[in-house]
C-alpha cells in the first residue's frame, strides 16, 4: 500500500516539474519572442552567427521546439531564408542542454550556515516562490506579470523535482525499477525506444532529461544506460517539433522540421557509433557501469550535443540537399502579398507576441495600401487611366482577401490566448481589419466615381475641382497622421487626427452649401453634382474610418481607457481638452482661408 502513495507523490512531482517548466518557458518566450524575432531575422549572415543565435535564445526561451517553430514561421514568411535557419537549428539543439545545466543544482552539498545553501533546491524553489508571488501580488510595473510568472514556474520546477525524488527514494530498496534500468544498459535498443517514447510523449527534452536526472538522486543509473536513453530523446523530441512546424506551412517551413530530424539522427548515429568504438577500445571501461550523479547526466548531454554541432555543423548542406529531395516545391504563388500570408502561420498560436505581429504587418500592408489607392483615386476624378483604375480594383482584392485572412486567423488564434494584455491586443485588431477593409471599398468608390465622369463625359467646375483639391490636401494630412499612429503605435500623432476630422466635417458641409449654390446659378450641372457630392461623402468616410483608427491606436497603447473612448470624443467636441481646441481652429482658419481664396 505504501507504494501506492509513493506512486501518487511521484506522478504529483513529475505534474509540478512538467508544470513549472511550461509556466516558466512560456513567460520568457512571451516576455522576449517579439524581440527575438527581430534579431533572429538579421543575426543570420553565417552558419557560426546563427549557431550562436540558436544556443543562445533557445537557453533564454529553454525550449529548444520554440526556437525552431519560430525559425520555421520566419522562413514561411520569407524573413529569413532556409539557408540561414541551419545554423539556428543546430544551435537550438545545443541551446536545450541548458535546463539540464539548471536542474544539475540537485548534487549542491553544503553545510550549516553555507552561502551555498542558497543554490541548493530546497532552498531555491521557495525562495524563487516568494519572489514570484510577491511580483504577482503586490506589484504593477510593466513586466511584473511576466517576471513573477518565471519565478514561480522555477519554484513549481524544482519542487516538483524535489517531490520526485523523494517518492522515487521509496522505491530504492526493492530494486525493481533499478533492475529495469540496467535492462536499458543491456539492451540498448529497449533503452533508446524509452527515450524517444518518453519525450514524444512529454514534447521536450528537456523535460526527459530532467526527470532522468532526478531518478538519479535515487537510483544507480550507469553511463551506459544513461547515454543510449539520451540518444532516443534526441529523436523524440525532433519529430514532434516537425509536425509542429508542417501544420499548414510551405514546403520550406517543412523542411526545417525535417533537416531537423535529420540532423538529429545523424547526432543519434554518430554518438552510437563513436561510442560503440571507444567502448571496444577499453576506452570506456571505468565509465561504462559508473552510475551517473545530476551533473555527469547534464554534462553527458552537453557534451554530446556540442560534439555533434561541431562534427555535424559542417555538412548542413547535405541535410538541405536531402530536404529538398523529399518535401517537393509547390506550384508558385502569384499574389504578392503571399509571403506575408505566410506568416499567420498557426504553428505561432502558443507564442501571441510573434502570432500578433504577423497579424500587425498584415494589417499594416492593408493601410498602406487603401491610403496608396485613395491617393490614386483622387487623381482619376482629374486625369482618369483605365489602366490605374484596374489597379485599384485588383488592389481591392488583395485587400479583401487579407481581410479574410487576418479576420481567420484572429478567430483561430483566440481559443489560445489567455493573458489580458493579448487579449486586448486582438481584440482592437478585430476592430482594424474591417476599418482598413473600409478604406479600400472608399478608394474604389472614389475610382467608380472618375470612371463615370469619364464615360459619360462630364466635367466638374474649376471650383468644384479647386474644393476636392482642399479636401484632398486635408484627407492626405489626416491620413498620414492615422499611418504613423499606427505603424508607430504613436499616441500623439494619433491625437492631431480627431480635430482635423472635425475640420473635414466643417469643410465637406460647406462644400456641400456651395455647390447647392452653384446648381441655382446654373454653373453645374445636375449630373457633376450628384458625383461631386459622391466623392464629398466618401471622403467624409475616408476622414471618419481614420478617426476611429486613432482611437483604437490610443486604447491599444492605453487599455484602461477602452470603456472611456466614446464620452473622450464627446468630450473633445464638447471643448473640454484645450489642446483639441487650439489645433482644431488652427486647422480651421487654415482650410477655410484657402477655401476663402
Amino acid at each position: 500500500m505504501q507504494y501506492v502513495f509513493s506512486v501518487i507523490s511521484l506522478l504529483g512531482g513529475l505534474a509540478m516539474f512538467l508544470y513549472g517548466m511550461r509556466l516558466m518557458g512560456n513567460n520568457l518566450k512571451e516576455g522576449s519572442s517579439g524581440t527575438l524575432k527581430v534579431v533572429m531575422s538579421k543575426v543570420t549572415d553565417s552558419y557560426i552567427k546563427a549557431f550562436l543565435l540558436g544556443i543562445a535564445v533557445t537557453a533564454i526561451i529553454q525550449s529548444s521546439t520554440a526556437t525552431i517553430v519560430i525559425t520555421s514561421g520566419l522562413v514561411a514568411a520569407g524573413i529569413i531564408t532556409l539557408d540561414q535557419s541551419l545554423g539556428i537549428i543546430i544551435g537550438a539543439n545545443v541551446g536545450t542542454t541548458v535546463t539540464g545545466q539548471i536542474i544539475r543544482l540537485l548534487d549542491v552539498e553544503a553545510e550549516s550556515g553555507s552561502i551555498l545553501r542558497f543554490f541548493q533546491p530546497s532552498t531555491l524553489a521557495p525562495l524563487a516562490l516568494i519572489i514570484g508571488v510577491a511580483l504577482l501580488m503586490f506589484f504593477k510595473f510593466s513586466r511584473s506579470d511576466r517576471i513573477g510568472g518565471i519565478a514561480v514556474g522555477f519554484g513549481i520546477l524544482f519542487s516538483g523535482l524535489l517531490n520526485m525524488t523523494s517518492a522515487v527514494n521509496d522505491f530504492a530498496n526493492g530494486g525493481f525499477i533499478e533492475k529495469i534500468f540496467m535492462s536499458m544498459g543491456d539492451n540498448p535498443i529497449i533503452g533508446y525506444i524509452a527515450g524517444a517514447g518518453v519525450a514524444f510523449i512529454l514534447q521536450s527534452s528537456s523535460a526527459t532529461v530532467g526527470i532522468l536526472q532526478a531518478f538519479s538522486m535515487a537510483w544507480h543509473i550507469p553511463f551506459r544506460t544513461i547515454y543510449i536513453v539520451i540518444v532516443g530523446v534526441y529523436l523524440g523530441d525532433c519529430v514532434t517539433t516537425a509536425i509542429v512546424c508542417s501544420i499548414g506551412a510551405k514546403p520550406d517551413a517543412k523542411r526545417v522540421g525535417l533537416i531537423n530530424i535529420l540532423y538529429n539522427l545523424s547526432k543519434s548515429l554518430l554518438v552510437i557509433v563513436v561510442v560503440t568504438i571507444i567502448h571496444h577500445m577499453g576506452l570506456l571501461d571505468s565509465l561504462w557501469t559508473r552510475p551517473l550523479s545530476s551533473g555527469g547526466i547534464a554534462n553527458t548531454n552537453t557534451v554530446f550535443n556540442l560534439a555533434c554541432a561541431i562534427v555535424l555543423l559542417p555538412a548542413v548542406g547535405i541535410f538541405r540537399k536531402l530536404s529538398f529531395k523529399l518535401v517537393k516545391e509547390e506550384p508558385v504563388q502569384k499574389n504578392k502579398y503571399e509571403d506575408k500570408i505566410a506568416a499567420l502561420n498557426p504553428v505561432f498560436f502558443s507564442m501571441p507576441a510573434i502570432a500578433l505581429n504577423s497579424c500587425y504587418d498584415v494589417l499594416n500592408i492593408m493601410q498602406s495600401s487603401a491610403y496608396n489607392s485613395i491617393d490614386r483615386a483622387f487623381d482619376l476624378i482629374t486625369d482618369f487611366d483605365e489602366d490605374v483604375f484596374n489597379e485599384i480594383l485588383e488592389e481591392e482584392e488583395n485587400i479583401d482577401m487579407l481581410t479574410d485572412k487576418v479576420d481567420n486567423y484572429l478567430v483561430q488564434m483566440s481559443p489560445h490566448i489567455t493573458e489580458d494584455h493579448f487579449i486586448h491586443i486582438l481584440t482592437q485588431y478585430h476592430k482594424l481589419v474591417s476599418e482598413f477593409e473600409h478604406l479600400g471599398d472608399y478608394a474604389v468608390h472614389i475610382a467608380e466615381t472618375a470612371k463615370e465622369l469619364k464615360n459619360e463625359d462630364v466635367e466638374l467646375s474649376g471650383m468644384a475641382v479647386k474644393e476636392l483639391s482642399l479636401i484632398r490636401l486635408l484627407l492626405k494630412s489626416i491620413m498620414d497622421y492615422t499611418q504613423l499612429a499606427f505603424e508607430k503605435r504613436d499616441t500623439d500623432a494619433a491625437r492631431h487626427i480627431e480635430p482635423l476630422e472635425e475640420v473635414m466635417d466643417d469643410l465637406t458641409n460647406t462644400l456641400h452649401d456651395n455647390h447647392l449654390k452653384r446648381l441655382r446659378e446654373g454653373k453645374c450641372s445636375v449630373r457633376a453634382g450628384i458625383m461631386f457630392l459622391e466623392i464629398l461623402t466618401n471622403a467624409g468616410r475616408i476622414s471618419d474610418t481614420c478617426s476611429n483608427v486613432g482611437i483604437a491606436t490610443i486604447v491599444r497603447v492605453h487599455p484602461e481607457r477602452a470603456q472611456l473612448a466614446h464620452s473622450y470624443i464627446s468630450s473633445l467636441h464638447q471643448g473640454d481638452d484645450e489642446r483639441y481646441n487650439a489645433e482644431y481652429q488652427k486647422a480651421h482658419d487654415l482650410y477655410f482661408s484657402q477655401l476663402a481664396q
